[in-house]
Formats: C-alpha cells, structure tokens, sequence
C-alpha cells in the first residue's frame, strides 16, 4: 500500500489542500501516536477531506546534536507504510534543516501550515511544540491557527500502567532486550529495515549462513542473539535467529543484524528486507573455539524454532 509523499519544502498539489494535518515525529508510531493519527484521519473522513500525516526527517534531535547516538525506531518508508495502513492519504515531511529550524511559531503556521500546505485543520498531541527555539505549543497554535481559519485539535497520551506511552519507553524496552514489551507499546515487533551486504561469509563457514544488515540510524537493542522473522521483498515471512551487535568471536568488531533464515536457500544480496525481533535470547558471548560457537548457534536456532511456534 502505498501513498502521496510530499515535502514541505514544495506546494501542496490542489486535490490535497484543505487536508486534516496530523503533526508530529511520530517516530516508532506506537499507541500514543495512532491516537493523533486516528483522530485525523477521522476528523478528515467526516468532513470529506484529505488527511495528510506530517513528521520530521532528520528528527530536530540529529540536527541540533549531529554525533547522538542512533535512536531511530522507524525508517520514513517504514512510517510512509504505516500511515497508509492508518488511512492517510498522504505523508508530508519536514526536512528538517537550518532554515526549517530557524523558522519563528508563527511563520510556520502562516506561511507553512496555511500557506504552502493548505491545512485544513490540525491534529496534535497536547504536550507539541515548534517553531524558532521551541516558541511555539498548543496555545500559539491555536491562537496563529485561528487567524489562518486553521481548526485545531489535540489528543491527549495513551496512559498504560500509569504512564504514558512514548518513544523512551520503547527506547529503554529494547535497549533491555525486552522484545515483548516494546511489541505491546508499538502494537507490532519493532523492525529493521535494510539492504542485505556482502559480509566476510564467517556464518556460511558455520554452517549458517546469514543476511548481513547495516543498522544506520535505527536504535542499538540490547546487543545478543534473538528469535526473529524476516519479511522478503516477495512478501514471504521467515523464521530465524540473529546476532545483532559485533561480533566478540572475530576482529576486527564490526557492529551489524545477522539473520540466519531457517529452511532458506537463495541470494538476498542487494534486496530490502525487514527484521522483526521477537525474543531476546541471550547477549553477545565469546567462546573458547569455533566449535563451541557452532554448538551454541545450534541450541540458539532449536531455541528460537520453539519460540516462533508458541
């Protein structure tokens, strides 16, 4: 499934303009995020508009801290797929750069949001903000929106266990390996996304060979070995484990996904393909010699085989 993508930098094609905007990072799009989008796509489907879901690539964090960690939870095709399921009929994407970051509260409402989008209306959570300096919030918006005939309308968060849902507690879910949690807040498995490299065949010599992903500007899991799913560009879904994290066994490090898809034989070399992570099995381990590292690769796999089948 696939939708309109815009960028901000470019005029809204006419049949778009009048849209409903949901607008946000909505990075990872978990619980706290479908609610905005929900709201927009049904505000917009009652008055017999368009809705368009607005983030911001690179996230503003990147541009104003440009060596931060990698914290990504979603790729923009990632995203674009997931409003599409939502019901948008577009994604428009904030480039964010110098120029958008230097943009005042006002001028994005007048001369973004109604100007070159044509917003129709505005769907946020209540704690957004923008603009030059972060001097924009939910009352700016409203009281700018107003004077560009701009409705606005806010969602508050999704509480679970008495927080709110939020990227961070995604974050922090993975980054301890808990694989089920961070699936609950999302409402999927989180996945990565990418290009499968020629790698130095280490797993074929084992007996298990792998699909090697860089992990780009995705969050780091919690360094181990996992029960995953692979997702072909044909739309076949595989089992298997994968080591991700760097490799202890052999130098020099290298920080990469390494899937081994169980009952698969061909070249995924080149193509997309997306990695969900199911269950953490155990961390990274250096082993007395290869054998050892064959014997546990196997248990791994036997392991994962009976995860994936609960």
């Amino acid at each position: 499934m696939t939708i309109a993508r815009l960028d901000h930098r470019e005029p809204v094609p006419e049949p778009l303009r009048g849209a409903i905007v949901a607008l946000g990072n909505f990075d990872g799009y978990h619980l706290g995020h479908q609610a905005v989008v929900g709201e927009a796509v049904a505000w917009a489907r009652a008055e017999n508009r368009p809705a368009i879901v607005a983030t911001f690539d690179p996230h503003p964090v990147r541009h104003f801290v440009p060596d931060a960690t990698p914290f990504r939870l979603t790729t923009l095709d990632q995203r674009e797929e997931l409003f599409a399921i939502a019901g948008a009929d577009a994604m428009l994407v904030f480039h964010f750069d110098g120029a958008l970051a230097g943009t005042t509260a006002p001028d994005f409402v007048a001369k973004l949001l109604s100007e070159s989008i044509g917003a129709g209306g505005v769907v946020t959570g209540e704690d957004f903000t923008f603009g030059k300096a972060r001097g924009g919030n939910i009352a700016v918006l409203r009281e700018e929106g107003t004077k560009c005939g701009i409705g606005v309308r806010t969602v508050g968060p999704v509480m679970d266990g008495g927080e709110p849902v939020s990227s961070s507690r995604i974050r922090d879910a993975l980054k301890a390996g808990d694989c089920a949690e961070a699936a609950r807040l999302l409402t999927r498995p989180f996945a990565i996304r990418g290009s499968v490299e020629h790698g130095d065949k280490r797993g074929r010599e084992l007996g298990y060979p792998t699909a090697n992903l860089p992990l780009g500007a995705y969050l780091r899991p919690r360094y181990g070995v996992y029960a995953v799913t692979g997702r072909l560009p044909d739309g076949r879904v595989l089992q298997g484990a994968a080591n991700l994290g760097v490799r202890p066994q052999f130098d020099p490090p290298k920080e990469l996904l390494e899937p081994y898809f169980f009952d698969f034989s061909g070249n995924l070399y080149g193509q997309e393909i997306e990695v969900a992570f199911h269950r953490f099995l155990r961390p990274e381990a250096k082993f007395d010699s290869l054998d050892a590292l064959k014997a546990q690769m196997n248990t791994d796999c036997d392991e994962a085989r009976r995860l994936l089948a609960e």
